[in-house]
């Protein structure tokens, strides 16, 4: 959450332009009172309350954009996914391969998040499709209010297809909704088949999760069933795809998923 983790704090910038964009919480992480007694434990507590109820402002706030984020998609017939990993997962390289099998099948549109650079959204615009970077600076996750203002620069089609590429946390975007109709995780066998037990949230939040890269499979000791067997104890309804960007398989069951979802 942000009042833990400080995210937040940095230079937004949506297309390369900077956005003004705090949640204002940083102040209230370091506040200490200016007299001194010993009452450490009532300040304790009262300073735990004060962060929860801004964690509560937060995802309110936040909540209350990606109502108005799902209206629009709603309005315009946009199905947006918001797809989320750690780092090094092969989630661009992934989408990339998965815009190059959906070409001229329906218009399709990606918003990128990293805390620095544009190298994924030029690597996704190099396949033809239009594509907005956000840069979150300090900030380990998107918001809903970040992608209302990707939303204006991008202008996707409608009846189109948006992919919104997170910051690589399995945390932080856990507790974001972004108006999405998805969150799709992805998990890389390099990672470890534990991964659905350390990090609950997320995949209690996605509805499907791409097992990527098992292309690697033969030359790594990850245990498929242990990990698709973790991430049903954390959420029941997941549906597991095993995908490989480099090899195809996968790839025609995950488009079929898209398609079926996305109508």
């Amino acid at each position: 959450m942000c009042t833990t983790c400080g995210c937040g704090s940095g230079e937004l910038k949506i297309g390369g332009k900077p956005h003004t964009h705090s949640h204002d919480q940083g102040e209230l992480r370091f506040r200490r009172p200016n007299h001194e007694h010993s009452h450490e434990h009532d300040h304790a507590h009262g300073e735990t309350s004060r962060r929860v109820q801004v964690e509560q402002d937060i995802l309110s706030k936040n909540n209350a954009y990606a109502q108005r984020n799902r209206q629009h998609f709603a309005a315009h017939g946009i199905f947006a996914l918001n797809l989320v990993s750690s780092p090094g997962s092969g989630k661009t390289t992934l989408l990339t391969r998965t815009i190059e099998l959906l070409q001229g099948e329906l218009p399709v549109a990606v918003i990128e998040g990293d805390q620095q650079t544009s190298f994924d959204a030029e690597r996704i615009r190099a396949t033809g499709v239009s594509a907005v970077q956000i840069n979150t600076g300090k900030g380990c996750h998107l918001d809903a209010h970040m992608i209302e203002h990707a939303l204006e620069d991008l202008k996707p089609d409608d009846h189109s297809l948006l992919f919104i590429e997170n910051v690589g946390n399995l945390v932080c975007p856990a507790s974001f909704d972004l108006g999405e109709a998805h969150k799709v995780v992805i998990l890389s066998v390099t990672e470890g088949e534990d991964k659905p037990l350390k990090y609950p949230d997320m995949f209690a939040a996605a509805g499907l999760m791409l097992l990527n890269k098992v292309d690697l499979l033969p030359y790594l000791s990850f245990d498929v069933q242990k990990c698709m067997a973790y991430a049903k104890r954390v959420n029941p309804r997941i549906r597991v795809i095993l995908t490989s960007a480099t090899s195809g398989e996968g790839m025609d069951e995950w488009l079929g998923w898209l398609r079926t979802h996305g109508t």
